[in-house]
């Protein structure tokens, strides 16, 4: 896991194990934790991932050996929905499994063209996290939440902004769209960036 201060308050944190497409070990999702939990007053943080995908979520292994169900993830969750600034889900790639839940804890999430997100918590046998199905139904609503929960459906990135999902879909380097996209945020004034997300 990555943490850089692009400026004053501004903050790109990225997810860095692109060999096993950014899978999630309990070491990692801790640190994502911690980082967060010190970022609550940020006014702007985007987070993405290393390489071709954003997260696969919990690395296997360790999934078998409890994490699919650790409150870690609620935790992370929790940290990034609380941050008083802009949040915003920069998708280099596929978004998997327990990864939706910080992504969807995000204010905005935008996407490459060749992204894809899904969630197989029916398949695998787990609950979604807790505050996720909320969330989802907010973005997307019941039945399509539904098709995702329970069906374990694949939407591909162009889809997914059909749906609400996924608020834009970029060319190129998503992290600059990611900053572009934010450039009145970044020139704001935190107090006034944090007052706006309160009242929105």
């Amino acid at each position: 896991m990555q943490q850089e201060e692009l400026a004053s308050g501004q903050w790109l944190v990225t997810i860095d194990r692109p060999d096993k497409a950014n899978s999630l070990t309990p070491e990692m999702l801790e640190a994502l934790c911690v980082v967060f939990e010190n970022l609550e007053e940020a006014h702007l943080v985007i987070l993405t991932g290393a390489g071709r995908v954003f997260s696969a979520g919990a690395d296997l292994e360790a999934a078998r050996d409890g994490l699919g169900v650790s409150p870690l993830w609620e935790r992370l969750s929790t940290a990034v929905a609380v941050v008083q600034g802009l949040t915003i889900a920069a998708l280099n790639g596929t978004l998997a499994g327990g990864a939706m839940g910080m992504a969807l804890a995000c204010d905005l999430r935008i996407a490459v063209p060749g992204a894809r997100v899904f969630y197989p918590v029916m398949r695998l046998g787990f609950l979604p996290q807790p505050s996720d199905p909320a969330r989802l139904v907010a973005l997307v609503g019941p039945a399509r939440a539904k098709l995702i929960l329970m069906c374990g459906a694949r939407i591909e990135a162009a889809e997914a902004l059909g749906f609400g999902l996924i608020d834009r879909v970029v060319e190129g380097d998503v992290v600059d769209a990611a900053r572009t996209l934010a450039a009145d945020v970044m020139a704001a004034d935190p107090a006034h960036v944090a007052a706006i997300k309160r009242m929105i």
